[in-house]
């Protein structure tokens, strides 16, 4: 029996992949959910595991080659087939051999070649790093001379592009010369710009008042981390608002094509998390209205570090039917975001402020000192009113103020 690989998908919006590298090459065996290839897109890199067992018969798709979704990438023969996929196997194990015999006529190699470990180091490089090293130009000397935070020194995916970064910085300010933007960040780029060609953004602003968000992280962080090891942060507190406003004004929850509503049945809250590289990813918490407070931070926590440290599955960032954004963790007083397509609406929360406020009480009017944040909705006016946005908006600052 034969079984077909195919490229997964790997996000709501994401059409294809492309091969960072193979673990397994033509005859080898393989285990049921063996890795069997490493994958790209322009959100995270995946390693795919095997969907069967048995011997890699036919790999179809080289290194750097980018397949559409559905497209069969590999076939896997099991251990029982007959003696006829045998020899199908070793036919199609010498066409692709002279293929390659071929290919290599038509095709120089490449001036770095890092395909082979470097015999005068102890340094193993995994097929994503020596990838990236390729497609950079870097040499197996360079690459040796990266120090790895993995186990037994071993470089990883971020210590390679931290390495470049810091190197492309280097070359900005002695050369004053521009660089090439990475594949992420053009993504973004173009998604930003098709998400304002697509929806009629529209904004609203409000002040909330964020005094009890400060107390209860105050008061309880300490036996919060004792207890559950997880330190309190305002991100769930915002999330918990927001889940329960969504059920509230379910035209937020919605999404849009142009001619049909989509409502969503569950809440799907994406999180924008800043990474090192001052790219942006948006993972997303799944059935929200489903999880308590401490699952909440459990999964906002998780995710955050998933992110930053690059490992996110594509899972993780597929899926969000309404984001939050908070620039305020940096100092931001309040932001404008760009939806996250396919949502109608997006909340950005603004840095938490100290600020004397007026307060009506039964003795008349007193100042006094609070905690403020301005939280801003931006929605697609193409379905969603100011009146409707407005409403909700206010609906969340209320469940904040009451917490």
């Amino acid at each position: 029996m034969k079984t077909n690989v195919v490229m997964p998908k790997m996000g709501e919006s994401i059409t294809d992949g492309t091969i960072l590298a193979w673990h397994k090459s033509v005859g080898e065996s393989i285990s049921k959910d063996e890795p069997l290839l490493d994958i790209g897109t322009d959100k995270v890199d995946s390693e795919i595991p095997s969907p069967a067992s048995g011997k890699i018969l036919e790999i179809k798709f080289n290194i750097n080659d980018t397949v559409p979704v559905g497209e069969v990438i590999a076939i896997i023969s099991d251990s029982d087939d007959t003696d006829e996929d045998n020899s199908d196997f070793e036919l199609n194990k010498k066409i692709k051999e002279e293929e390659i015999k071929i290919e290599e006529t038509k095709i120089e190699k490449p001036p770095v070649n890092i395909k082979k470990q470097n015999p005068n180091t102890d340094k193993f490089f995994t097929p994503l790093v020596k990838s990236i090293a390729t497609k950079e130009g870097i040499s197996l000397d360079e690459l040796s001379s990266i120090n790895g935070s993995g186990s037994n020194g071993r470089i990883t995916k971020n210590d390679i592009l931290s390495y470049l970064e810091q190197k492309n910085n280097f070359k900005v300010k002695q050369n004053s010369h521009s660089e090439d933007a990475d594949r992420v960040r053009l993504t973004i780029a173009d998604r930003m710009i098709q998400s304002q060609k697509t929806s009629a953004h529209v904004y609203t602003v409000a002040e909330a008042d964020v005094t009890n968000l400060v107390k209860i992280r105050e008061h309880n962080n300490k036996s919060f981390i004792e207890n559950h090891d997880i330190k309190i942060t305002y991100t769930p507190m915002i999330i918990h608002a927001c889940k329960k406003a969504l059920k509230e004004f379910p035209l937020i929850n919605s999404s849009f094509d142009g001619k049909k509503i989509t409502y969503h049945k569950n809440v799907d809250i994406g999180v924008a998390v800043a990474l090192e590289t001052n790219n942006l990813v948006v993972p997303v918490i799944k059935n929200a209205e489903e999880i308590n407070f401490l699952g909440l931070s459990r999964k906002s926590s998780r995710l955050a570090i998933d992110a930053r440290s690059g490992n996110l599955q594509a899972d993780d960032l597929s899926g969000s039917t309404f984001t939050i954004t908070n620039p305020g963790m940096f100092g931001g007083l309040f932001g404008m975001g760009i939806i996250n397509q396919p949502n109608v609406a997006i909340l950005t929360v603004g840095s938490f402020q100290k600020r004397p406020i007026v307060k009506e009480t039964e003795h008349g009017d007193s100042i006094i000192i609070r905690n403020m944040s301005y939280l801003t909705l931006g929605y697609d006016h193409r379905i969603i009113d100011g009146v409707y946005g407005t409403k909700f908006l206010m609906r969340v600052i209320g469940l904040i103020e009451d917490m």
